[in-house]
């Protein structure tokens, strides 16, 4: 684990391997270790950088609203610090909101991205009020029902009972974010931009995974996605949730190395 500093506070971050570089972007309620598995598979032909995104895990709080160009340019941050000129990208969730808005911003530093179970679209009014809810039950110092409420519905309902031990896991390294670091990302999500134009413009390698059991990312939704840019990559993972590269590892896996040699 390394770290450097951003706006006088401290960023986390993995970097391990050689090669083109892939950054490694987690969800909301997730820390970089999420990835750990992928990174050391991957890490045996390329460099892989793995941060944790401000206001979660290792990383501080930067403001009271972690925007998603905010984020964006910590990551920028990063990759000026460790002299990187062009890298490969793979957002998961909130960490494609962040991927996005780093694509809005810094092109040139893209040679691709890949959108993990996420979507390109503003948050819905009523997407909106379920994240002022939760906002609402942290301030009250009840960060862990949000958690516990959350995690459960990232994986696929009928194998739910399979990953009680990942889920577990993934619980216990969520306790330990500052509070206000997750309300700072959670307004931050609130306010992002719709980035459909981004996408039907993006010239690069371009990948969508989606789980045929999210329960986060409507079929319809997904759907209207994978048409949004006709040269894009879209995958299906069958048998996943919101989780795909936990639920169906090995395919998620090889979809990851085939994208980021055809983006390298």
């Amino acid at each position: 684990m390394h770290n450097f500093t951003y706006h006088h506070q401290n960023l986390s971050y993995t970097d391990r391997g050689k090669g083109f570089p892939l950054v490694l972007l987690h969800g909301y309620l997730e820390t970089k270790e999420v990835w750990d598995d992928f990174a050391e598979q991957l890490a045996v032909k390329h460099r892989v950088i793995i941060p944790d995104i401000p206001g979660h895990g290792q990383s501080e709080l930067l403001a009271p609203i972690h925007s998603m160009e905010l984020m964006a340019d910590a990551i920028k941050a990063l990759l000026f610090h460790l002299k990187i000129s062009s890298c490969y990208m793979v957002g998961h969730s909130m960490g494609a909101y962040v991927m996005l808005a780093f694509a809005d911003k810094y092109p040139e530093l893209l040679a691709g991205m890949l959108v993990f179970h996420s979507s390109v679209y503003a948050d819905t009014e009523e997407k909106k009020q379920n994240r002022l809810n939760e906002i609402a039950l942290i301030e009250k110092r009840q960060l862990q029902q949000v958690i516990e409420q959350h995690l459960p519905h990232t994986f696929a309902r009928p194998m739910l009972p399979e990953y009680q031990a990942h889920i577990q896991r993934l619980t216990q390294k969520a306790l330990q974010h500052n509070p206000q670091g997750v309300c700072a990302l959670i307004r931050g999500m609130m306010e992002r931009p719709d980035r459909q134009d981004l996408v039907k413009q993006w010239g690069k390698p371009l990948g969508f995974v989606f789980g045929a059991n999210d329960n986060f990312i409507p079929q319809a939704a997904a759907l209207k996605m994978q048409t949004l840019n006709p040269q894009s990559q879209v995958y299906w993972l069958k048998h996943s949730g919101h989780m795909g590269f936990i639920e169906e590892p090995e395919t998620s896996l090889q979809l990851v190395i085939s994208f980021a040699e055809m983006s390298g």
